[in-house]
């Protein structure tokens, strides 16, 4: 397991590949501190100069069944040995069959599913924003500020996370418009939970179809169950009732974005179970298939009504990801979404004792392991603690505790599955090290 600290991060392995890197490689990705990664292991993730650390990103909501879970490795080898792509844009594959026979029996509702595979949570995302203008005829879509759907065209057009990601790209796909979410710690509305009416969405109906777009001639409601990039935020149980409820009375198509939520991740299959909503189109990758590319878009056989040619993907369902999924799921179902709901309720109980202890700590909020805990300068004004989140991000690290932030001064903690309350109990005894240095 990771040591109390690693001294000299990065080490000088890891400091050449850096170099190399920067040399050779886009500088648009985002790199918030110097992780080499070589070799992975369940929780574990090991540099080149032999410094471990406790992954408690798995990859950004990827790796869910670990890093390099032997089931997954065999899965990838039998499959890889076997057969390893012939495109299912033009042929079959038995193992993309089986994939999607399977998706669609997780699902819920009595109506039939069919599924359009891709390599990429955007790509999902592009598919369903392309099936919901075929199919509805309609050309407006309604999505939410702080929503991160995906960087190709037409995913950055639903996104609305940060300013950057959309920077100099315009004009993107037309007819999106974005409403606020149900972010109950910052109310857009300044209003308080359980006085408001579920305002963020009594507005999409009351302002939005009454004097900017006919309810008429919006096509789908894209949203994320839980709020993944803009800060692992959690709507309340009204939101998604409510909203759902619209887009049935309109006929709008409700799409969700179940790229980070899906796939055992909160405690179930599926985020949206936890609102008891059943979506017309869901959008699943990253956890899928514990760190293969691959991605699902599943909707309605009736929606799903687009012809040959209307669109496709040479790579999407690709025989070896097709397997690692199938492998994943097997995994998920039988104990690792159990596991996540266990363990995720003891992290999210620790963690608000801390915030008790901690006046750094705003809020903690989350569903099975995928937690936020957000960072304040104030509790009174809630003033964003950003550098503070930067700072503690890094520190965690450089302890042997790989984080992430997610939206403006949030820290997010989605770890693998498989981890412990031994696990989640040395990430805590970190994370209060931290604290304690920041003077929270």
């Amino acid at each position: 397991m990771p040591k109390k600290e690693n001294k000299k991060l990065p080490g000088p392995k890891a400091k050449a590949i850096i170099e190399k890197d920067k040399k050779y490689v886009s500088p648009s990705y985002t790199r918030g501190y110097p992780l080499v990664a070589l070799k992975g292991k369940g929780a574990v993730i090991e540099d080149p100069d032999g410094n471990r650390f406790l992954d408690f990103t798995s990859g950004i909501a990827v790796c869910s069944t670990g890093h390099c879970h032997p089931k997954i490795v065999k899965a990838i080898t039998e499959q890889a040995k076997k057969l390893i792509h012939m495109s299912g844009t033009d042929f079959y594959y038995p193992v993309q069959a089986e994939l999607a026979e399977r998706l669609v029996n997780l699902t819920k509702g009595n109506k039939p599913r069919k599924v359009f595979f891709g390599n990429s949570g955007a790509e999902a995302i592009e598919a369903a924003f392309k099936l919901a203008r075929f199919h509805s005829k309609r050309q407006m879509v309604i999505a939410f500020y702080g929503a991160f759907h995906g960087r190709t065209m037409g995913a950055l057009s639903l996104t609305a996370s940060k300013s950057i990601q959309r920077k100099y790209y315009s004009p993107l796909v037309p007819g999106v418009i974005h409403v606020p979410y149900a972010y109950c710690f910052r109310c857009p509305y300044n209003l308080i939970y359980g006085e408001c009416d579920i305002e963020c969405v009594s507005w999409i109906e009351e302002v939005i179809f009454r004097r900017s777009i006919p309810a008429e001639e919006v096509a789908a409601i894209f949203v994320e169950p839980i709020q993944g990039e803009g800060g692992y935020i959690v709507p309340p149980p009204e939101f998604h009732t409510r909203l759902f409820r619209i887009a049935q009375s309109y006929g709008i198509l409700y799409v969700a974005d179940e790229v980070q939520t899906g796939i055992g991740r909160t405690g179930k299959m599926f985020a949206m179970e936890h609102f008891d909503i059943v979506p017309d189109i869901i959008c699943l990758a990253k956890g899928i298939a514990s760190g293969m590319p691959i991605s699902a878009m599943i909707a309605y056989s009736d929606i799903m009504d687009w012809v040959p040619g209307s669109h496709a993907s040479t790579f999407g369902g690709n025989p070896v990801a097709c397997a690692a999924a199938l492998a994943t799921l097997d995994l998920v179902e039988k104990s690792l979404m159990n596991n996540a709901r266990i363990v995720g309720d003891y992290l999210i109980s620790e963690l608000k004792k801390m915030q008790r202890r901690y006046e750094i700590i705003g809020d903690v909020r989350g569903k099975g392991l995928m937690i936020g805990v957000e960072l304040v300068k104030d509790r009174e004004t809630k003033t964003m603690a950003i550098k503070e989140r930067d700072f503690f991000v890094k520190k965690a690290f450089e302890r042997g505790l790989l984080l992430l932030g997610c939206g403006s001064n949030s820290i997010r903690f989605a770890p693998p599955l498989i981890i412990t309350k031994a696990d989640a109990n040395r990430a805590l005894a970190i994370i209060e090290d931290v604290l304690e240095e920041i003077g929270g």
